[in-house]
């Protein structure tokens, strides 16, 4: 067994008796550390203040008499106040920076049950910082025994040795990690992995994290749920303040940013905080952070690291407190190669970064998406929408082919699942819908059309631009199966197949008809553009 050193303060009332016989009736601590049978202490050094030198004197006296073989270390520590936190950390910290620990040849064991309340804390977080390489320990009178030895207990702060411990704290990884999903059983192991890590960085770090990667993977999303994992432990209590850096143009950048003083320029009519100061205690994200002018990236390094930037139009400097994490789909390495971006706030950003993976590059994560989605239909539109199980099986194997580019990632996606469930019969999506859909993804990754193909050719752009999102989705739709159909009777059935089931009298030519003439067209309109 390798010897056995014991850190700890002097009890100044735990460890306190009047000398004579009857002392030995009463439990003293640091004492009785030294009278167990089964705790050999080779070792003890024990820390005091100079007021309580005869007191140490006379529990290291004790101490020898009932263990000969304990070497008794006294060290005198003082403290203006021995309840400010930052001065008992100091000192202490100090202390075990000094000491000469040698945890390969011996044991240690840093008593927590004597000092204030507040050196008590201060052992152990140098223990569990590793600073005192050591077990925690703790005593304790023997209840109803009357007979000064009482019990220990040593704690080792490898919370891997304690089964249902490190059980919970492991829950607790894996609660904050779906949490950052969003509750989506992703597949994909390596992107399982860096959520992993950023759950980890998220609530050990204030550092700026940088979250590269295509445009559409994910990256506001996430950033959002970073900043409410961290309020959920109650590490940041501001806002979560998000901008997009690509919209930041010119002198108002410095304005939207910094903030600005009343009369700084022609129609500053009063103050304005800016955005740094509107995320003070919380998450600045700055979204495409590679589009912003290099005066900008000057003041942004400023502020992450002394926390202060001026206004514009101000005499003094302003302060905000607050954690940035930065997105780009912009390589920085290249840009700071070519002297578009600052190499000093790069380096500053580099310490956590990661990069969201593009959708074709996580295939087995399209299945829990497009539940995710469904989902979020649901919630957005309180009408739940579901696949056939055959429709389910053609749009799967279609977007986890190759041939599904999925450019726009998981924007790509969301509108794919809005087009499905807006345009579903009765709820339910069928074969039908999912060819019609599949095929607009394959021309509109080929190119061939726009987001809304033959429309602005039919309608022209302004009277496209009058039209509501909602309405041109379905009207897209109509029009894109008039083509797939050779006559106008054909192409009724086909849109009112489930409503024509229902009614006595069936005229889906008319209906369509009138749906098309409430919007200036009209059948040999556009059979004629489709030719």
């Amino acid at each position: 067994m390798k010897p056995t050193t014991v850190i700890g303060f002097l009890g100044s009332t735990l460890d306190a008796a009047k000398f004579g016989p009857s002392r030995w009736n009463k439990w003293r601590p640091t004492v009785s550390i030294c009278m167990q049978e089964d705790l050999r202490v080779d070792r003890f050094v024990l820390i005091h203040g100079s007021y309580h030198s005869r007191l140490a004197e006379f529990v290291a006296e004790d101490i020898r008499s009932v263990s000969p073989e304990t070497e008794v270390v006294p060290h005198v520590m003082d403290f203006a106040d021995a309840w400010d936190f930052e001065e008992v950390y100091g000192k202490l910290l100090d202390f075990a920076r000094g000491f000469p620990f040698d945890p390969e040849t011996q044991d240690y064991l840093v008593h927590i049950t004597t000092g204030t309340h507040v050196a008590q804390i201060c052992l152990f977080l140098l223990t569990e910082a590793r600073y005192l390489p050591g077990r925690l320990l703790q005593t304790q009178p023997a209840r109803g025994l009357p007979q000064p030895v009482g019990t220990w207990n040593a704690i080792d702060l490898d919370l891997s040795r304690y089964d249902s411990i490190a059980t919970r704290f492991a829950e607790a990884s894996e609660e904050s990690a779906s949490f950052l999903k969003s509750g989506i059983d992703t597949r994909n192991a390596a992107f399982n992995r860096m959520i992993d890590e950023i759950e980890q960085v998220a609530v050990r770090s204030r550092a700026p994290i940088l979250l590269m990667g295509p445009t559409g993977a994910g990256k506001s999303q996430l950033a959002r749920k970073v900043y409410e994992l961290k309020k959920l432990r109650h590490q940041v209590s501001g806002p979560f303040v998000e901008v997009n850096c690509a919209t930041l143009k010119g002198d108002s950048a410095m304005s939207a940013l910094f903030g600005h003083r009343k009369g700084a320029f022609t129609g500053a009519v009063q103050d304005r905080p800016g955005l740094l100061k509107s995320s003070h205690k919380g998450v600045l994200f700055l979204d495409e952070i590679g589009e912003l002018g290099l005066d900008e990236q000057a003041m942004i390094l400023r502020a992450i690291e002394d926390g202060r930037f001026l206004p514009v139009g101000a005499d003094s400097e302003a302060k905000s407190e607050f954690q940035l994490i930065a997105g780009t789909n912009r390589d920085l390495v290249s840009a700071v190669a070519a002297g578009a971006f600052r190499d000093d706030l790069f380096a500053r950003l580099n310490l956590w970064t990661f990069t969201l993976p593009g959708l074709a590059e996580r295939r087995e994560d399209i299945e829990p998406n497009l539940d995710f989605e469904l989902d979020r239909f649901a919630e957005r539109e309180g009408t739940r929408v579901t696949f056939n199980k055959e429709a389910r099986a053609r749009y799967l194997a279609f977007a986890t082919s190759a041939d599904a580019q999925w450019s726009g990632n998981f924007r790509d996606l969301a509108a794919s699942v809005t087009r499905l469930a807006t345009l579903s019969h009765g709820g339910r999506i069928d074969v039908d819908a999912v060819a019609l859909e599949t095929g607009r993804l394959a021309r509109l990754w080929s190119g061939k059309v726009s987001d809304n193909p033959g429309l602005e050719a039919l309608l022209g752009a302004e009277r496209l631009a009058d039209i509501d999102p909602f309405d041109r989705v379905q009207l897209e739709y109509v029009v894109t199966v008039c083509r797939q159909c050779l006559s106008l009777s054909e192409a009724g059935r086909r849109l009112f197949s489930a409503s024509r089931r229902q009614r006595s009298s069936i005229n889906d030519a008319d209906r369509l008809r009138k749906y098309l003439a409430k919007w200036g067209l009209d059948w040999a309109g556009i059979a004629a553009a489709h030719r």
